[in-house]
C-alpha cells in the first residue's frame, strides 16, 4: 500500500532502553550495513536490531562475526564502497577491536559506532566505567556521551549527519553508559522517517568510493613520505567537525522542532558560584543534588559535557568563567597524570589554563565499576568544591569518593 505524503508528519512514543533507542535511530537512517558480536552491556542493540530485521522494519547486511577485530574490519571496508555503516562493543572488545579503530581514523572512513561503557578487566567487571572509549581519543575518532535514551536517538541520527559530511570524513564513537543507560527504559519520541529523511542525506563517498571503476588506492604504506601531511588533514577535518555539528544541530532542531544545544548541557549555571562537571548518566544525580542545595540557599550548577572530541574549549570557557570554583567528576582513571586527575579533568584544566582570573580547580574519582553516584557523594563533592571557592586556590590533590577501606 503507498502511502500519501500528504498525511500529517507524526512522531510516536516508546517506552525503550538507550540501546533500542539507537537501534530505532539504525533503522530510521536505513543503515547498510551492521556487524555484530556479543559483549555486554553493548550487545543490546544487536538484539533489538536483530528483531528489527526480522519484523520487516530495517533491511540491511546484518554479519555475525567471530571477534570484535573482524566485526570492525567489515564496517571498516563497508564504509570504504559507500555502505552506512553501525557497531559497537563494550570494555575489552572494544580494545581488542583497536587495531582497526586506528585504521578506521586514520582512513577517514566515517563509521558510527555504540561504546556501551564498561569497566575494563582484570579485574572482571560489568560496570560503568569511561576509560574503554577513551582509548580512540587522540586516534582521530569523534566521541560522544549521551545521558538518556532520547539523546541516544537523536545523536546517533545527528553522529551520521556530521560523520558523513565531506568536510570531517571521521568515525564517530557514541558512549552509553553501561545498564545506567543500555538497559534502563525511558519513554522515547521515535520519529517520522519522512523527519530523518529531510535530515540526513544519503551517504556519498564521491570519488573517494571505493570501487573497480574508481581506481584509488586505500591505505598506502608512505612511512615518513607522506604521513604527516596526511594526520594534518585529519586535524584539519576534526577542526572543521565543530563547524559542522553547529549546523546539524541547528537542522535537528528546525526539522524537529527542538532545541538541543551542540556541546554542552547546563543546569543551573547561570548564577552559580560552584559547578561541578561530568559526563553521561551521573547528570540525574548531580542534577537531584543540584536541587537540593538550591532549596537550601546554595549557588551550585551541574555542567555536562556531550562532546569530548572535538573538545568544546569555547563552551566550557563561557560557562565555567562564571563560577568561583569548579570540580571535575572523572568515571574514569588516568593514573600517573599530573595532580593524578582523571581523563576529563586534566582536559577542563588544560581547557582553562589561558582564562584570567583563571578558575580554582578540584578533580574527583567517582562511580568507578558502575557503582551508584549517590547524594551523599554529590554532596561531598560539592563541599569540596565550596571549599576551594573560599580560599580562591585550585586543590591539586584528586579525591576518591566512596573509596572503602584502608589506602594500598
Amino acid at each position: 500500500m503507498t502511502i500519501s505524503t500528504d498525511l500529517p508528519v507524526v512522531q510516536r512514543e516508546e517506552l525503550i532502553s538507550g540501546s533500542e533507542a539507537i537501534a530505532r535511530a539504525c533503522a530510521l537512517a536505513d543503515v547498510d550495513v551492521v556487524t555484530a558480536y556479543p559483549i555486554r552491556p553493548y550487545d543490546t542493540v544487536m538484539q533489538f536490531l536483530s528483531k528489527l530485521i526480522a519484523d520487516g522494519e530495517l533491511k540491511c547486511e546484518y554479519i555475525v562475526a567471530e571477534s570484535e577485530h573482524s566485526q570492525f574490519e567489515i564496517v571498516k571496508h563497508a564504509s570504504a564502497v559507500g555502505a552506512r555503516t553501525f557497531t559497537g562493543s563494550s570494555g575489552v572488545g572494544w580494545f581488542y577491536g583497536m587495531e582497526a579503530l586506528a585504521v578506521t581514523a586514520g582512513l577517514r572512513l566515517p563509521v558510527v559506532a555504540l561504546v556501551g561503557n564498561r569497566a575494563l578487566d582484570d579485574p572482571g567487571a560489568f560496570g560503568c566505567e569511561h576509560n574503554d572509549a577513551l582509548a580512540v581519543r587522540d586516534l582521530g575518532w569523534m566521541l560522544n556521551w549521551v545521558a538518556t535514551g532520547q539523546e541516544a536517538l537523536d545523536t546517533a541520527l545527528i553522529a551520521w549527519r556530521v560523520a558523513e559530511d565531506p568536510r570531517v570524513f571521521l568515525p564517530c564513537a557514541l558512549s552509553a553508559d553501561g545498564a545506567f543507560l543500555t538497559h534502563s527504559q525511558q519513554i522515547v519520541n521515535v520519529p517520522d522517517k519522512r523527519l530523518v529523511e529531510r535530515f540526513l542525506p544519503p551517504y556519498n563517498r564521491g570519488d573517494l568510493t571505493l570501487h573497480p571503476d574508481n581506481p584509488i588506492t586505500i591505505a598506502p604504506q608512505v612511512n615518513e613520505d607522506w604521513l604527516m601531511e596526511m594526520r594534518k588533514q585529519s586535524d584539519a577535518a576534526m577542526r572543521r567537525a565543530r563547524g559542522v555539528i553547529i549546523e546539524a544541530y541547528k537542522d535537528f532542531n528546525r526539522i524537529f522542532n527542538r532545541d538541543l544545544t551542540p556541546f554542552v548541557d547546563e543546569y543551573m549555571t547561570e548564577d552559580a558560584e560552584v559547578i561541578l562537571v561530568g559526563m553521561g548518566t551521573m547528570a540525574m544525580p548531580m542534577r537531584v543534588a543540584v536541587r537540593r542545595m538550591r532549596a537550601q540557599g546554595q549557588k551550585v550548577g551541574f555542567l555536562r559535557l556531550k562532546w569530548m572530541r572535538p573538545f568544546p574549549v569555547e563552551d566550557v570557557q563561557r560557562v565555567l568563567s562564571r563560577a568561583k570554583a569548579v570540580g571535575v567528576i572523572d568515571r574514569d582513571y588516568s593514573f600517573g597524570s599530573p595532580f593524578h586527575g582523571g581523563v576529563l579533568y586534566n582536559e577542563i584544566r588544560s581547557a582553562l589554563y589561558d582564562m584570567n582570573p583563571r578558575v580554582p580547580l578540584v578533580g574527583f574519582i567517582a562511580g568507578l565499576g558502575g557503582r551508584e553516584i549517590t547524594q551523599p557523594f554529590a554532596t561531598e563533592m560539592f563541599g569540596i568544591a565550596q571549599q576551594v571557592a573560599k580560599t580562591g586556590k585550585s586543590d591539586n590533590e584528586t579525591h576518591w569518593i566512596g573509596v572503602r577501606g584502608k589506602k594500598a
